[in-house]
């Protein structure tokens, strides 16, 4: 047997032995437990909330344990609201910037995997003419020796990853795009409800708009009464001016209500991948073109971890923080490389890859750090205090998360009711402007009192607008808080496929 096949065949040998014996040192990541919670909220939510006669106003009911469907907004029953969201997913810079970046963590671990482990194989070919003095060979005065030198090699290195720590680091560059992977999630579920309340927000500003000039109208029509009555001797011109004062106040809410609508629609428009200046070009929303979801469906509190994007993410940044304690751990310890070559070496081309001009090398090196003034159980250190630092985040929100839920489930109940009571406090109010009318025209009641009536039945109509469009936009907010059913998207739609393209 050739010396080079028996020396080949020994560090083969030796290698599978430091494999059987190898292990990877740092600890072993374990997903954190689902906090034990069997509720998200102090008491009970009732089966259904309240309801109320008007739009938005039927009773909802919250269906515990019952999977969200990936695209939640269909519920509203609303094309325009549907097409807007689609819209806004094609065109989204944030959805492209979020894919760029997971692709990017994707091929960076992927080089990586190429570099730590599968063995280093390069080619080399050198050719180049020398001259050497004669000096140097003990002859000064001659005229040196000129000569070409001709080399062909191919050579192999490959570090043994005796303790694990190239292991750890893909582990870790695996969590980086695990991140990645849930950022891009957190971002389709936030572009998607952003668009969703920012139409209902729209739909609210138009119906503000519209109870204003409504109000507006019936003012003005009641201070072409008051004139006459002026102007007959029925009242005095106090009245006309304060009804004049009241028409002139109704009508400066109008402008804040309409640059309010116009900003939202610019919202809109940049949401939706365009232009402010293209806004006009979108679908117009209204309250009464939208369906309110009666049946809400609760993930229960242990399956929200498992949900929400931000807390997988935090999560992964967590898994990356334990890889690196590992990482850490292993450039403290022995580090073994293996390197070889073979190839070719002559003064004349011709003779390249002749058996007389055939050269190899074989090696091992063991390399074991022993002083390094602190610098590596410094950094074992700082892994250590990043997991830490990681773990004390990812508790954080994993907190804020369920406080995120048991305000949106607490917040529509008592949207329901807050509802209800606007319903009444406007019937009521739009009773008594009737009646405080029809009192004043035949001298019932005094002018104040119709005042009075007016000042009471614009507020109420305004708060019954900001109640009804509260539930939808809650409802929205309660999808977003529970992950937004992205885990349900088809695998070929889904937002996170961008690292298969």
């Amino acid at each position: 047997m050739a010396p080079s096949l028996r020396l080949w065949k020994r560090l083969a040998g030796a290698a599978i032995i430091f494999v059987l014996a190898g292990c990877t040192v740092g600890p072993a990541f374990k997903r954190p437990q689902a906090p034990a919670a069997k509720t998200y909220t102090e008491t009970a939510l009732p089966a259904r909330t309240e309801s109320a006669p008007v739009a938005g106003g039927p009773a909802q009911s919250f269906a515990l344990g019952k999977d969200i469907q990936a695209r939640w907004w269909e519920l509203f029953h609303s094309p325009q609201l549907d097409s807007l969201v689609r819209l806004g997913l094609a065109r989204s810079r944030t959805l492209t910037a979020a894919q760029a970046a997971l692709r990017q963590a994707y091929e960076n671990e992927r080089a990586q995997m190429g570099a730590l482990l599968y063995p280093k194989v390069d080619a080399k070919a050198t050719a180049e003419r020398e001259k050497f003095s004669s000096a140097a060979f003990g002859q000064p005065g001659g005229h040196g020796i000129i000569f070409n030198l001709f080399n062909a090699s191919a050579s192999v290195s490959y570090l043994f990853d005796l303790f694990g720590g190239s292991r750890l680091a893909l582990e870790a560059l695996g969590a980086q795009t695990d991140y990645q992977r849930y950022q891009l999630e957190g971002a389709y579920i936030a572009l998607t409800a952003n668009i969703v309340t920012t139409a209902v927000k729209e739909a609210s500003m138009r119906a503000q708009i519209k109870a204003a000039k409504e109000i507006l109208s019936a003012e003005e029509e009641q201070l072409g009464i008051v004139e006459k009555q002026f102007a007959l001797g029925g009242v005095s011109r106090s009245s006309v001016l304060a009804q004049r004062t009241q028409l002139a106040q109704t009508r400066a809410t109008l402008p804040p209500l309409e640059t309010a609508l116009s900003q939202t629609r610019h919202q809109l428009a940049v949401l939706a991948g365009t232009l402010p200046g293209n806004a006009g070009e979108l679908p117009e929303f209204n309250l009464h073109n939208l369906q309110l979801p009666l049946e809400l469906p609760v993930s229960l509190p242990s399956k929200l971890v498992r949900q929400r994007p931000d807390i997988l993410a935090s999560e992964a940044l967590l898994h990356a923080a334990s890889a690196q304690i590992g990482v850490a751990t292993a450039a403290m310890l022995p580090q073994i490389t293996f390197t070889g070559s073979i190839g070719t070496e002559t003064t004349k081309a011709s003779d390249l890859f002749t058996s007389k001009t055939s050269i190899w090398n074989l090696g091992m090196s063991l390399l074991q750090p022993i002083f390094h003034g602190g610098e590596l159980i410094g950094k074992r250190r700082a892994a250590v205090a990043a997991y830490e630092q990681a773990l004390a985040q990812y508790q954080e929100t994993v907190l804020t998360a369920f406080q995120n839920v048991a305000d949106t489930l607490r917040a529509l109940d008592k949207d329901a009711s807050t509802l209800k009571a606007q319903t009444e406090a406007w019937t009521a109010a739009r009773d008594s402007l009737e009646l405080a009318q029809n009192q004043f025209r035949v001298g019932a009641v005094s002018y104040l009192t119709l005042l009075n009536a007016q000042r009471q039945y614009q507020q109420a109509r305004l708060n019954l607008v900001q109640a009804q469009a509260a539930r939808f936009a809650d409802t929205a907010a309660l999808f977003q808080a529970l992950g937004g059913g992205w885990w349900n998207q088809p695998a070929e739609t889904g937002a996170a496929t961008a690292d298969k393209k």
